[in-house]
């Protein structure tokens, strides 16, 4: 595996990456956001000889935050480190930024949701803590919770 910082090409890998997730983007109007917004964003993938196995696209706030802007994995390269790989890079690329924290936000507990489970439970092995819940931001179907990771 092999992960790279890519500049052409993003928004296809994200939407292509993104349809095929559809138990965590199945949200339309959410899903062309982050196709769109991926386009000025710094963004990393993962290959395997010639095929893009996940991607995970940031947002740098300010000089001390960056945030996972969105991620993911094709299904059937799940588990195998890939995720975990491309948030390490990520830490990397703000470290040598001088950033101090990355955040990331996913579907909060209170939704039950066994793949957003899965999410909660990666962020937390990789040494994310949340931080707080915001019951409304996504709307009050999908309650967002917001985790911080200190980078050393």
């Amino acid at each position: 595996m092999t992960i790279q910082e890519i500049t052409e090409n993003k928004a296809q890998i994200c939407e292509d990456i993104l349809r095929s997730l559809p138990e965590w983007f199945g949200i339309e109007e959410s899903l062309r956001n982050y196709i769109e917004e991926t386009r000025s964003r710094p963004m990393f993938i993962s290959k395997e000889g010639d095929t893009v196995t996940g991607f995970l696209s940031l947002t740098l706030h300010n000089e001390f935050t960056g945030e996972i802007h969105v991620m993911g994995t094709k299904k059937e390269y799940h588990r195998k480190g890939i995720g975990k790989a491309l948030v390490e890079y990520s830490e990397s690329y703000l470290l040598e930024r001088k950033h101090e924290f990355l955040t990331v936000k996913t579907l909060s507990p209170s939704r039950d949701c066994p793949e957003y489970e899965k999410t909660r439970r990666f962020y937390l092995a990789l040494g994310f803590k949340p931080l707080e819940e915001f019951k409304t931001l996504w709307g009050k179907d999908n309650p967002c919770l917001f985790l911080v990771k200190h980078l050393h």
